[in-house]
């Protein structure tokens, strides 16, 4: 609840429970902004909820509370509708208090401590250090950068992490391709893998290998050039996706790389624990985890029979990882094709005392569609699309925003000829022109006078405002508590819609009312303040010029 919010509830409580004798609990009194204006600033079904429990029926309920409120400082009126609905019509003053506290807490405001003394570290992205980032793992890089923001916003103590998958199979297909690759620059006869990297950055790697050194790994044996071309290849790989979410605005606070959780040992020590819990048994050879005992539908294997390690067992201990180092919330987002992972990994962390501490986030697919035509290759490298490529089409602000426009488990058609235009059909466009409109009025009026209390903003599109900007401390926290980053974008088209709606109706230089003026500028200011908190909240830009 905002401000406005919070106090009103309070008074409410204070009537119920001195009228009717009730013992004050959490989330008694409930309020909601009408969808019909007329209705009032706020409603609640108070009296409804209260019949049974105090013995009366609701408009007799609601009389009591409309009684002891009419003298009230913070409202205008108050009536009773319905069956019991009590609605509220704030007054000037108090709708207007709210451009100040926006004012005044500037790139501050919307903030809160919603999520104090919650320590969470989200994973996302942990893309194979095997080729440039695609278009799902742009969707998990926007939504899971938004999320981080929105939730520290929120008060909530948040790691970003970004796992490396530096060992297995991929790792060895990275070597062996760009050894063909390499031997190709030379002219040599040299297929790639069945299962390898066709990628520009494999040739482009390989090149510079022969031209840095030579072709002294032409007559290498095997086993010296499988490592070093291991070990450049993730290195290279690792650089690349680092600039490319540094392009994206994408921050990480932690890498956390799998081959090191092998050299440090605790690969090793997760599986000892395991076996320690007893929640371990071997059969035809192999070690098993008893993870029918804590929800899965089978048990896992953690060591084959062939001696080799299968990818839950550094998994568990990534996750261990993220326990000893004081988090207690786990987050990862994760893509559609392993959905059915999330279960044994909660089941793993169950075995080792660890119940209810890991969420995960599916991302769906994205489909990327140009003027009605499916696109799934890149018209340059005959590829599939990478980030850049989109990034370097259409901006960082529109794929962003695009991204995150719509619920993570939701598939995405991602139109890129909307994202392109510039005019208000986009939706990027036309948040960002709002944003601008009111940097150029501002410009326009010079120094913005303060006021001290704005209680002359009464047409319905300043109240429309006034309630919009009210919401978004509250927008950030439910958003934070849900993760869900989508409603931050449907707020930013909501105040912006808000916005231009006002605009188009509401003269805001008006020399023949100074006053009136002042209070409609900063109003203005208000509303720019909290527009660009919530599109940086989503890493898009708020520019003062287009």
């Amino acid at each position: 609840m905002n401000k406005i919010e919070t106090k009103l509830v309070g008074h409410i409580e204070d009537i119920i429970l001195d009228a009717f004798g009730i013992e004050k609990e959490d989330g008694l009194v409930m309020l909601e902004i009408p969808n019909n204006p007329e209705m009032g600033d706020y409603s609640t079904n108070i009296a409804m909820r209260l019949t049974k429990r105090v013995g009366k029926n609701p408009r007799e309920i609601a009389g009591v509370i409309v009684e002891k409120l009419e003298d009230n400082e913070m409202v205008e009126s108050i009536s009773v509708a319905g069956p019991g609905f009590i609605n509220f019509v704030m007054k000037p003053a108090v709708l207007g208090s709210v451009v100040n506290d926006v004012i005044e807490a500037g790139k501050d405001y919307g903030r809160s401590n919603a999520g104090e003394g919650i320590r969470l570290l989200n994973e996302y992205v942990s893309a194979n250090p095997t080729g440039q980032l695609h278009v799902g793992h742009a969707r998990g890089a926007a939504w899971g950068d938004s999320l981080s923001r929105i939730m520290s916003f929120a008060g909530y103590d948040v790691l970003r992490e970004y796992y490396i998958n530096d060992l297995g199979n991929q790792i060895l297909m990275l070597s062996h391709s760009l050894y063909a690759r390499y031997k190709q620059a030379f002219g040599m006869e040299a297929p790639l893998p069945e299962d390898g990297y066709h990628g520009p950055d494999i040739i482009e790697i390989a090149n510079d290998v022969k031209e840095t050194e030579g072709d002294k790994w032409l007559s290498a044996p095997e086993e010296e050039w499988v490592p070093y071309f291991k070990e450049l290849g993730i290195k290279l790989e690792l650089e690349r996706i680092k600039e490319d979410l540094n392009t994206f605005g994408v921050e990480m606070d932690s890498w956390v790389s799998e081959k090191w959780l092998y050299d440090d040992g605790r690969v090793e020590e997760s599986l000892e624990a395991l076996k320690a819990k007893g929640v371990t048994f071997e059969e035809d050879g192999a070690l098993w985890l008893r993870s029918t005992d804590f929800g899965d539908d089978k048990d896992r294997v953690l060591i084959k029979s062939d001696g080799s390690y299968t990818y839950l067992v550094p998994d568990i201990a990534n996750h261990i990882y993220k326990l000893e180092r004081g988090y207690t919330h786990l987050l990862n987002l994760w893509g559609g094709d392993h959905h059915g992972y999330i279960v044994r990994m909660q089941a793993a962390l169950e075995a080792l005392g660890h119940p209810n501490v890991l969420d995960v986030d599916i991302i769906q697919m994205v489909r990327l569609v140009d003027e009605g035509v499916e696109v799934k290759m890149s018209k340059r490298t005959g590829n599939a699309l990478g980030l850049v490529e989109l990034v370097d089409d259409i901006g960082v602000d529109a794929t962003r925003y695009f991204f995150v426009s719509r619920a993570l488990a939701t598939p995405l058609d991602f139109d890129l000829g909307l994202a392109r235009k510039k005019s208000n059909d986009n939706p990027v466009f036309y948040v960002q022109y709002a944003h601008a409109r009111i940097c150029s009025i501002l410009r326009q009026a010079g120094e913005v006078p303060h006021v001290d209390v704005i209680d002359q903003l009464t047409n319905p599109k300043e109240i429309a405002l006034l309630k919009e900007i009210n919401e978004f401390s509250s927008v950030v926290a439910d958003a934070a508590k849900k993760r869900e980053v989508h409603k931050i974008a449907n707020y930013v088209q909501d105040l912006a819609s808000s916005f231009h709606s006002f605009y188009g109706e509401v003269k805001v230089m008006d020399p023949s009312n100074p006053e009136l003026q002042a209070q409609r500028l900063n109003l203005l200011v208000a509303v720019k303040i909290t527009l660009s908190n919530a599109l940086n909240l989503i890493g898009v830009n708020a520019p003062e010029q287009m």
